[in-house]
């Protein structure tokens, strides 16, 4: 299976704190069969700047012809919700320590196609086919890792 990640622009200090905890569990999510691909709807430029050391596949996505292809949207409440605040604390502890040691700016100051992007999540089965689809209300809406391992023995069957 795959799981497809639509994150909101690379650098975004909510998504790479979601991105932390699934590199930090990847073995378990590979030991249940699924491959991790994750897209930002950025620059090449951005993503071998903020993102290059993910373990798994990293898409750029600029024109966001994916994004439209599987109806992943941008809102104001990405980052409006309160739901998404309880996360910018840690991203942005994370990102600020991180720029610091690598001598970079925390996060783009203009992001290609902004920091309004919604994220998603896609499970795809080994045939090709979607069976599993969340579509965030805000910037921190996505399926956990737990969310993730408890789905793949029902898709599986």
């Amino acid at each position: 299976m795959t799981h497809l990640q639509f994150r909101r622009f690379a650098g975004c200090p909510i998504c790479n704190l979601h991105l932390r905890s699934i590199t930090a569990r990847l073995d378990e999510i590979s030991a249940a069969g699924i491959r991790e691909v994750v897209i930002f709807h950025s620059s090449p430029a951005e993503l071998r700047k903020y993102e290059k050391d993910l373990p798994f596949p990293v898409i750029g996505d600029p024109g966001r012809k994916l994004y439209r292809r599987f109806g992943v949207e941008a809102s104001a409440m990405a980052i409006l919700n309160p739901g998404a605040w309880r996360a910018l604390p840690r991203g942005w502890w994370h990102a600020l320590r991180t720029a610091i040691s690598r001598r970079r700016a925390p996060m783009p100051a203009n992001p290609t196609n902004g920091n309004l992007g919604l994220p998603a999540d896609v499970l795809i089965d080994a045939e090709g086919r979607v069976v599993a689809v969340k579509y965030g209300k805000h910037a921190y809406d996505q399926w956990s890792v737990d969310d993730l391992l408890a789905m793949a023995p029902r898709v599986t069957r």
